[in-house]
C-alpha cells in the first residue's frame, strides 16, 4: 500500500543552506522507488498557518518511505534543509 511524505516549508532562515539541499538532495532518490506527486506548484492555504511550500512524495509502502528517510544519502542532505529552514514532516500511510 503506498505511503507519503509531505514536507511544508514554515519558514526560511538561510537560503544560502536550502540551495546547498536542493543541490544535495537529488542523489538520495538514485535507485529509489519514488514520484513526486507535488513540489512546490501554486498551492492555497485553507485551514492553519500559511507555508511558503509543500513537497508530496510518493512510495510504495511505509517501510520504503522511511529507509529513504533515514537514509544516510538523504540525511546528508537533510542536513541543510535543517539548517536553512524550518519544516513539517508528515509520513502518512495510503488508502487500501
Amino acid at each position: 500500500m503506498s505511503a507519503y511524505i509531505v514536507f511544508q516549508r514554515v519558514k526560511t532562515i538561510d537560503q544560502d543552506s536550502l540551495d546547498r539541499y536542493t543541490a544535495n538532495v537529488s542523489a538520495s532518490f538514485q535507485d529509489r522507488d519514488v514520484q513526486f506527486l507535488a513540489a512546490y506548484g501554486e498551492q492555497e492555504t485553507l485551514e492553519g498557518p500559511a507555508t511558503e511550500g509543500t513537497v508530496i512524495l510518493q512510495f510504495p509502502d511505509m517501510a520504503s518511505a522511511r529507509e529513504w528517510y533515514k537514509s544516510d544519502a538523504y540525511q546528508n542532505a537533510a542536513k541543510y534543509r535543517f539548517a536553512g529552514s524550518e519544516y513539517n514532516a508528515t509520513l502518512v500511510k495510503g488508502r487500501s
